[in-house]
């Protein structure tokens, strides 16, 4: 059984658990990040280039926030492998009330803090420093509000979808189950998943957009 350590340190909660699943490390040319819509329009986030962090590209998360329109407003947000932050702090600047964001990676979890400080997110902003696989196993250690739906992002490394195909699986249908109803879910993945074998579609909104390379889905979890 795989052993656990928790620490505090500003706000951040640290589980230690399992295996390290990450993208190769090392580093590309960082990209210019920035907050596209709602209260904190135009503020720039950091990011190092560091290969184990994707960050979903501007033009691709300004039609995903216009897909999902207003679902972000009175959600408490999940991100599952927060990297940056860009995605939850979209949400937050488009009326989300809150966010739990999930990011293994010691170094991007730095990073990652340094975005929620400098935009003066802490206060509504709880940081895990765990394996989001862990994490939907074991969903009371994430103490998310009981009272609001929530607004839950999945943009992983594109190879999980192959590597670790059964974990994602049982990770987002774990989530689903759990989740408040009128919460929605925006997965992100390349054209190597088969967003059917979810099997997430019967009597739920579904939506499913490509933005080569990106393959983007959204479900809503109605009554």
């Amino acid at each position: 059984m795989a052993q656990k350590r928790r620490k505090k340190e500003k706000g951040t909660s640290i589980i230690k658990s399992g295996k390290n699943l990450g993208s190769s490390p090392g580093e590309k040319a960082a990209l210019g990040l920035r907050v596209i819509g709602g209260r904190l329009r135009g503020s720039k986030l950091q990011y190092s280039g560091d290969n184990r962090v994707r960050p979903m590209k501007d033009r691709i998360r300004e039609a995903v926030f216009n897909l999902i329109s207003t679902a972000s407003k009175g959600k408490h947000v999940i991100d599952l492998f927060a990297g940056t932050g860009a995605l939850a702090i979209e949400a937050l600047s488009r009326g989300a009330v809150s966010a739990t964001l999930i990011e293994k990676h010691l170094g991007t979890m730095r990073n990652l803090r340094n975005n929620i400080e400098s935009l003066k997110l802490a206060e509504c902003c709880r940081l895990v420093q765990a394996d989001a696989f862990y994490m939907a196993r074991h969903l009371a250690e994430l103490q998310v509000p009981a009272n609001l739906p929530w607004l839950v992002f999945c943009s992983p490394p594109y190879d999980f979808y192959v590597a670790e195909q059964a974990a994602m699986l049982e990770m987002l249908t774990l989530l689903y189950e759990n989740a408040p109803e009128e919460s929605v879910f925006v997965i992100e993945s390349d054209s190597r998943f088969d967003f059917d074998l979810l099997r997430l579609t019967e009597e739920n909104d579904l939506r499913r957009r490509s933005y080569p390379p990106a393959e983007i889905a959204v479900y809503r979890k109605t009554a």
